[in-house]
């Protein structure tokens, strides 16, 4: 045999070999987009398979939405979708049920909102059917919402908030916990600017009433369709214990300067302990020299003996009158 009839011979028999996998592979998707009039060509599906996009994947979404009647969808639409990162069948489930619920809903808007990261098919869900969040949520480790009214008592507030997603601001608004605090900070300023709790438990509405004037779903990806106080607990009585505090903490104060007074006093009264020994001091110097004044005195004529005696005679007696009357004799008379 001639090697290069061979040689076509095999080729052309590897050929058909991949084409018969090939037909086969894609023979299920066509005969599938066939039966259902999503009309899909072979060439197409090879062309998606070169691309690394799921043949079975877009077929899918396409039956889903000719047997909806949305059949305005391309498959390179659908591809291009899937390319950019996308869920084509959740876009595809969010076009379904939004035409049935008769929102208004384009395939553009829709992969918009799935490549903004929200979820389009759970967002048309709740478009039709509103759902509540709690406030403050319980998986944050909160179950209250804490607030003090004027008289100081402090009240537990728990509310559910009711809303609709909002097509139109999904992509760009914020989501939950944005709701979330709006409706926690509504509800702390509606309870401090009460006069007393007994006002916010007499009516529990009033809260409602005010949080929802204030237009808190603005900028969100929600409508908030109702808030709805739960429960409203009494707590501790905040402004009895902020005044016990500040209290004792004017108390220590108060100790504080009474102990700088009394430790100014200690020293005060140990300098005026030392001064009085410096002048004790002085005195015994001064006393040691009348001994020798009284000498030059008499050495010079200017004491004569009579006095000298008539002196001591009158110390005497004077130390006696203080011995009868039980009265210590003087520094003085001591040191004489």
């Amino acid at each position: 045999m001639n090697p290069i009839f061979a040689l076509l011979l095999v080729a052309l028999v590897i050929a058909g070999i991949v084409f018969a996998f090939t037909v086969l592979y894609f023979f299920n998707v066509w005969v599938r987009a066939f039966a259902s009039k999503a009309r899909v060509g072979l060439t197409s599906l090879i062309g998606m398979k070169l691309r690394h996009v799921p043949p079975t994947l877009i077929v899918d979404a396409l039956i889903r939405l000719k047997k909806s009647g949305l059949d305005q969808t391309s498959t390179d639409e659908l591809e291009a979708h899937f390319l950019a990162g996308g869920n084509v069948l959740k876009v595809v489930n969010a076009l379904i049920a939004a035409d049935k619920a008769g929102i208004e809903l384009g395939f553009t808007r829709a992969t918009a909102i799935d490549l903004a990261g929200r979820d389009v098919y759970d967002a048309v869900r709740t478009s039709v059917n509103p759902k509540v969040i709690d406030c403050p949520d319980p998986s944050k480790g909160r179950n209250t919402i804490d607030a003090v009214a004027k008289d100081g008592i402090q009240l537990k507030a728990k509310a559910r908030v009711t809303v609709r997603a909002n097509l139109d601001r999904l992509v760009g608004g914020a989501g939950e916990e944005t709701i979330i605090a709006r409706v926690g900070e509504g509800i702390v300023t509606t309870i401090g600017s009460s006069q007393t709790y007994a006002t916010v438990l007499e009516n529990p509405d009033l809260i409602s009433k005010r949080v929802l004037s204030k237009g808190l779903d603005s900028g969100t990806a929600f409508e908030i369709l109702s808030i709805d106080i739960a429960d409203v607990d009494v707590g501790d009585n905040i402004g009895a214990r902020l005044q016990a505090d500040q209290a004792e903490a004017d108390k220590r104060v108060a100790q504080a300067k009474a102990e700088v007074r009394r430790a100014a006093a200690v020293a005060t009264e140990q300098e005026m302990r030392a001064r009085i020994q410096e002048m004790q001091a002085k005195l015994v110097a001064a006393q040691a020299e009348v001994p020798l004044a009284m000498a030059t005195a008499l050495r010079d004529g200017n004491l004569g003996v009579l006095d000298y005696y008539r002196m001591e005679n009158l110390k005497a007696d004077t130390e006696m009158r203080n011995s009868i009357v039980g009265e210590e004799p003087s520094g003085q008379d001591q040191q004489q």
